[in-house]
Formats: C-alpha cells, sequence, structure tokens
C-alpha cells in the first residue's frame, strides 16, 4: 500500500515543513534509497514511495533534522533521525511519525 510521515517540534507545537527526508530498502546488497522528499507546510510528506510498490521487508526513514534545525540558527542534538521498521504486512497502509526537539525525538506508528 504506502508509507507516510509527519513530524511535529514538539518544543514550538508546530509542524517542521521543509525537512528532507529520504526512504531505504534493506535489500540483499545492503540498505538501497527508494524515494525522498521534503515535509509539506504541514509537516507532512506522502509521496516517499512514489509510484514503487510496497514489499514486506525492512525500511528505514531518513530525516535530515539537523540541517532544519541549523538553518533556524538551533544547535541540534542529532544530525539526523533514522527510523527502521518492518512491514510484514504490505497491504496496510504504514505511518510512521516523528516528533522532535533539538535535543531528543520519539516515534510511534500511526494510522
Amino acid at each position: 500500500m504506502s508509507v507516510s510521515t509527519h513530524i511535529l517540534d514538539t518544543a514550538n507545537g508546530r509542524p517542521a515543513a521543509n525537512v528532507a527526508l529520504a526512504l531505504w530498502q534493506l535489500q540483499a546488497a545492503g540498505w538501497k534509497e527508494i524515494g525522498k522528499g521534503l515535509t509539506d507546510a504541514d509537516g507532512r510528506c506522502k509521496t516517499l514511495l512514489g509510484d514503487a510498490p510496497l514489499q514486506a521487508g525492512e525500511y528505514s526513514i531518513r530525516f535530515e533534522t539537523g540541517a532544519w534545525y541549523e538553518a533556524q540558527n538551533i544547535e541540534p542534538l542529532y544530525p539526523h533521525v533514522a527510523i527502521i521498521f518492518t512491514v510484514r504486512d504490505p497491504t496496510q497502509h504504514h505511518h510512521i511519525p516523528l516528533l522532535l526537539t533539538a535535543n531528543g525525538y520519539t516515534t510511534y506508528r500511526g494510522s
């Protein structure tokens, strides 16, 4: 089906717009980038897979959080955040949100 994400800057209570991110899939030869994008004004990115079909396996979304914070003149602890997750049933939607501050983050499976 699909993979989507959104980022909320929890320190400021607002979406994180224009964060670069990439979707990677673990393949026999190692990690392969299969999609990338930017978060929109609402902090969302719904186009990570493009036209590629979702398959069972391990995936990673890498968020370029350091560059985003540095553009705001904030010194971040994490230069990027990588969330690795498993797709067991590719017919289901996988929403992988990121709750972010300059010094911490958390994630969960969304809907």
